[in-house]
């Protein structure tokens, strides 16, 4: 009885344990092509319906696909990230998976192409819950060029990743993602056996078990591994790899530096892991494959491109550092399932969480600058003395003061670049500190390892940890879970004043909140920069008055340790003793990190040049941190060389942002400027603005829409014994209509432009395309089109001009605008008519004016520019004209040349004096330099 009740329980045991623990089953059997980059495979998938409902249809990935056409979801990615080298690929270098076979226990089954990378299966018969099919594909797969992203054929081999085709997850849907160059594939976990057979001369490294045996022109391997993802094959002619021993853990590597003995880097990956089993627990896996790909992909560097020179950290504290966050990644991606596109946030907290614990622990001292920290003049700056944990806080306020942040749940494939590989693992990681602070002792350390070991190898969500943590305090957590995962509130706290009576033992602190979220806020006693008292302050939603003891402490202090992020920490400091003064003014040369002690006011030499000043020495003042201000000023007083005069400029901004509404924001300003505008003479304009920015439709929309009101008030010296005509004093009112929207492929911009003005009134459009049909050639058009609505003027100078106008708002930024030949002359901006050439007689248009400019790439930055224009002027006959030349494209609209062949008036080579005749684009315009280079980022 005792053993027929024991072979029960056994059998109970195995039935409860395949109804609860059915894993799918992988089985490969492939063989390498190095000579036409293929790789054949035969795979079987045995898929488990771990659902409760009924199964018709199947989805299975197939990422390896997504690199056929520059149409594929992989493709399209690429060029809104302003990339278009795969755009361009030629055949050899993309790759594709041509599916032979595909059938379901043995029987034929319907299938086809949901995306380029998603495989849709029609089932013969429905699949119940706790049933499984058997899938057999035969596929051959082309490998693509790793140029593109970092998968695929290298130099010496073959790195692989996302290269199988793998069933979808489903819980309650199909979670289908379609390869966006964000690896982030989400799978279940798998028992895999993997067969491969590759040329002799090739070695494999993976991250499953493996064993080989060596045959006359080949290698056969055997890969298995329990409860796998993500498998990653490393093919390579050159051994690449090394393993690295600790007490219970392999670790595969190509990233190691040959300077340091395996024996130390040994000890340092020990200590790693040691450092994160701490935080979180034991790793079940036994070998791990730390890749370089996984290292450099998403690094900061790669982001940046810093070049080796420049680079503040010695190799090995570089080396350690990227190691650990590529470990980190590794430890809690491969055993933590949880779908990491739209689930992300707690694993890019938690690896950034461990990377904070770990610089704390053991490079606590190490600055943002590194060596150059100790330079002068940079050591007498603020940002030299920021520690590597500050950069986390920063970098969030950078983000958020341009309101570029974006909710922590947002999904990732709609996360700007700089979000996703940056700033909201920054955020993430600064709330689990945030949480740690708040909640005290251990308890959220204890809640990850809680959650760690719950969720091991099981698909999970990131709502299981908050159930954890939350039953593990007493405290209320709903300000984290709510507003700052899944909003993109600010937290942004002040001290309004302190009331100090003298009478009185006690200090009343009055806490205002400038936003809408009301988080938990810390508040410090200081003295002389060292914590005194701290009080943790909680349910402050518009203004609250506390009191406090005193103490040994002269200044009050927010959020002192910057253990969360916030918008402004400027105004969290303030003295007990309500100084009139409350923070000295300081100093400092360029630009600095916000010094919450100091008003800081920040200068730099000013040094401009134009024909009539000669050499313009200066210098501004402004208030222009590394991180912005809603209000900007900036002062330039200038001294000019050559006329010998002060000159100058001035700007006042106020940005006021908006979170609600389809603006953006609304820019409040008011500038000016006093320079000369020919021998002796002066001019000076005053212009009051106000702009409209509306918001993208999202972060990873490439482009801007604006309108644009301003008036224009100039008044310009004359000669003496000269009176002053229309076109010295006059008052412009200037309504501006402006978008734009661009990728690696096409740009397309266009403008709407209206002035009025005492004497004229006119309307004009201004419509730009450019278009790239290979790597380095492109095709642009563009259409200008201008209508005098009423015009009394008695001259040409606010008339439309056929290679330039008069410049009369000032905005273009000449060296030698009343130029009518010479060098500075020469100088072009495309701006009306957009001719490039000079004709013996200036062509204006008092009436109306239309033309197109078109400009077709030959090599790289060579162009063969055509242009066609109609000018008429009243009363008179319109005038057509044309002409045709060649443009070296260096940097669009920033830095070109033009060197005109054949006008109406004949071939300009023939014309003599040719060079005179050559005209150059320079802009020193930083708003548009800014905006060339962040193509791709923001």
């Amino acid at each position: 009885m005792k053993k027929q009740r024991l072979l029960f329980l056994s059998f109970l045991f195995l039935c409860c344990y395949n109804l609860i623990a059915q894993k799918n089953t992988i089985e490969i059997n492939a063989k390498l092509n190095d000579k036409k980059d293929l790789l054949l495979v035969q795979q079987k998938i045995v898929y488990y319906n771990n659902s409760s409902v009924n199964l018709k249809t199947i989805f299975l990935h197939n990422w390896a696909n997504s690199f056929k056409s520059n149409q594929t979801p992989l493709g399209k990615r690429f060029i809104d990230d302003y990339k278009k080298s795969f755009y361009f690929a030629e055949k050899k270098d993309r790759g594709h998976t041509k599916i032979h076979n595909l059938t379901a226990n043995f029987k034929q089954v319907s299938f086809k192409e949901k995306k380029a990378d998603i495989i849709e299966v029609t089932l013969n018969n429905t699949l119940k819950p706790k049933d499984s099919v058997a899938f057999s594909i035969t596929y051959s797969i082309k490998i693509p060029n790793a140029k593109f992203t970092g998968y695929g054929k290298t130099k010496t081999g073959y790195h692989l990743r996302f290269w199988n085709i793998t069933p979808a997850v489903y819980q309650k849907k199909w979670h289908l993602m379609s390869n966006l160059n964000i690896d982030d594939l989400y799978e279940s976990l798998s028992n895999y056996t993997i067969k491969i057979n590759i040329p002799k001369e090739y070695a494999l490294e993976s991250n499953l078990h493996q064993s080989k045996i060596k045959k006359e022109n080949s290698t056969n391997y055997l890969l298995t591994g329990k409860n796998k993802k993500d498998i990653i094959l490393n093919i390579d002619s050159l051994k690449t790899l090394i393993s690295f021993k600790t007490k219970n853990k392999e670790i595969k590597t190509d990233v190691y530096l040959k300077s340091i003995s395996i024996d130390t880097t040994t000890k340092i990956i020990t200590k790693q892991i040691d450092f994160i089993e701490h935080f979180l627990g034991k790793n079940p896996h036994k070998e791990i494959l730390v890749d370089a790909t996984t290292i450099n992909k998403n690094s900061i560097y790669e982001i940046y491109g810093l070049p080796k020179w420049l680079k503040p950290f010695p190799k090995n504290f570089r080396w350690e550092i990227n190691f650990f966050r590529a470990l980190t990644k590794k430890y809690i991606e491969d055993i933590l399932i949880l779908n990491q596109r739209t689930d992300y946030w707690l694993t890019n907290g938690l690896e950034n969480f461990l990377m904070i614990k770990y610089i704390d622990k053991h490079y606590p001292n190490v600055t943002v600058l590194g060596k150059y920290s100790n330079y002068w003049p940079i050591k007498t700056y603020n940002i030299s003395k920021l520690k590597q944990n500050d950069k986390y806080a920063f970098v969030y306020q950078f983000s958020a003061r341009k309101f570029y942040d974006q909710a922590l749940t947002t999904s990732a494939d709609s996360l700007s670049n700089f979000n996703r590989k940056i700033v909201n693992g920054y955020k993430a990681a600064l709330g689990l500190k945030y949480l740690q602070d708040f909640i005290g002792g251990d308890t959220l350390v204890n809640s990850l390892k809680e959650f760690y070991a719950k969720n091991q190898l099981k698909l999970s969500k990131s709502s299981q940890f908050k159930e954890i943590l939350t039953k593990n305090t007493s405290k209320d957590l709903s300000w984290f879970f709510n507003d700052y995962l899944n909003t993109s509130k600010k937290i942004d706290y002040k001290i309004k004043k302190i009331i100090n009576n003298k009478n009185s033992d006690s200090l009343k602190v009055v806490i205002k909140n400038k936003r809408n979220f009301a988080s938990p806020i810390a508040l410090y006693g200081i003295q002389k920069k060292k914590i005194q008292f701290k009080k943790w302050i909680t349910g402050t939603d518009s203004i609250k008055t506390i009191k406090i003891k005193k103490g040994y402490f002269d200044k009050l202090a927010l959020n002192y340790e910057n253990n969360y992020p916030e918008y402004n920490s400027l105004d969290n400091f303030r003295k007990i003793n309500n100084t009139l003064l409350n923070k000295p003014l300081q100093f400092r040369f360029f630009k600095d990190v916000e010094n919450p002690y100091y008003n800081q006011i920040f200068y730099y030499p000013d040094v401009k040049y134009n024909y009539y000043d000669g050499a313009i020495l200066g210098l501004n003042l402004n208030n222009r941190s590394l991180v912005n201000h809603n209000f900007e000023f900036s002062l330039t007083p200038n001294y000019s060389t050559k006329s010998k005069s002060l000159t100058g400029s001035y700007s006042f901004t106020y940005h006021h942002y908006f979170k609600k509404s389809q603006i953006y924001k609304i820019r409040y300003g008011f500038s000016g400027s006093t320079y000369h505008y020919a021998p002796k003479l002066i001019y000076n304009k005053f212009s009051p603005s106000v702009s409209l920015h509306f918001k993208r439709n999202s972060l990873r929309d490439n482009g801007s829409k604006s309108i644009i009101a301003r008036l224009i008030s100039v008044d310009k010296e004359v000669e003496a014994n000269t009176l002053k005509e229309e076109s010295d004093k006059y008052n412009v009112f200037n309504l501006r209509y402006v978008r734009s929207k661009f990728d690696a492929i096409n740009t397309t911009s266009y403008a709407i432009n209206t002035e009025f003005n005492s004497t004229f009134s006119k309307i004009s459009t201004d419509i730009r395309h450019r278009t790239h049909f290979s790597a380095n050639k492109s095709f642009e058009i563009r259409f200008f089109g201008g209508l005098f609505i009423h015009n009394n003027s008695k001259s040409d100078y606010f008339s439309f001009g056929l290679n330039s106008g008069s410049d009369y708002l000032f905005e273009q930024n000449l060296f030698g605008r009343s130029e009518r030949s010479g060098l500075f002359s020469q100088q072009f901006v495309i701006d009306q008519a957009g001719f490039k050439s000079k004709y013996s007689t200036p062509q204006f248009s008092n009436q109306f004016i239309s033309s197109v400019n078109t400009s077709v790439g030959i090599y790289k930055n060579l162009e063969f520019y055509n242009d066609f224009a109609m000018l008429k002027n009243r009363n008179k006959s319109p005038n057509f004209f044309y002409e045709n030349g060649i443009r070296l494209n260096f940097i669009p609209n920033i830095f070109e040349f033009y060197l005109p062949i054949y006008t109406n008036e004949g071939f300009e080579i023939n014309s003599g004096n040719y060079t005179s005749k050559i005209r150059f684009v320079i802009s020193t315009n930083v708003d548009r330099i800014y905006n060339f280079l962040r193509r791709g980022l923001l």
